[in-house]
């Protein structure tokens, strides 16, 4: 009784028994899409948040421009009393508006820039540098103090200019 139409299954080999295996299907693909609404609700919010933060990101680095300038003229100006001076006047007629700094001179200048800084700058070449008939006297941590002023004076959210 031997069919040829029909092959003969060893169910005794193990060679026998793996050829009896079928493929397995491969699964569906998986949509990357989210399916339920709320993953679109987070993801709007996230993309809000993301938009609001570069938005304040972009406005602090604008706002603070006048300090990036200020430290390049600094660099310029090194050691003379009356331009680091004249660089202060105009950083701090940008934070704190014209009408509060621009009729300062003297010792209210000095004792408005200790205020809104981390320095002292009453008892240095700063104060006098501009009214000095002869050449400024440098002042070796004038230029320190001035830097150390432009970058960590606190500016008021809205100056009267």
């Amino acid at each position: 009784m031997s069919d040829e139409g029909t092959t003969a299954v060893d169910n005794d080999s193990l060679v026998g028994l793996i050829n009896q295996l079928a493929e397995v299907p491969d699964p569906a693909p998986v949509s990357m899409v989210p399916q339920t609404a709320g993953w679109l609700v987070v993801a709007g919010i996230v993309l809000a948040v993301a938009t609001w933060r570069g938005w304040r990101m972009w406005q602090h680095y604008r706002a603070n421009a006048y300090r990036r300038a200020a430290l390049k003229a600094l660099e310029r100006a090194a050691d003379d009393p009356a331009a680091v001076s004249g660089i202060l006047k105009r950083a701090a007629m940008v934070a704190y508006g014209r009408r509060r700094v621009a009729g300062l001179s003297g010792p209210a200048w000095g004792t408005v820039l200790s205020e809104t800084g981390a320095g002292q700058f009453q008892e240095t070449a700063l104060v006098s540098a501009a009214y000095q008939s002869g050449p400024a006297v440098a002042d070796p941590q004038l230029l320190a103090a001035a830097r150390q002023w432009v970058t960590s004076h606190k500016a008021p959210e809205a100056a009267d200019v």
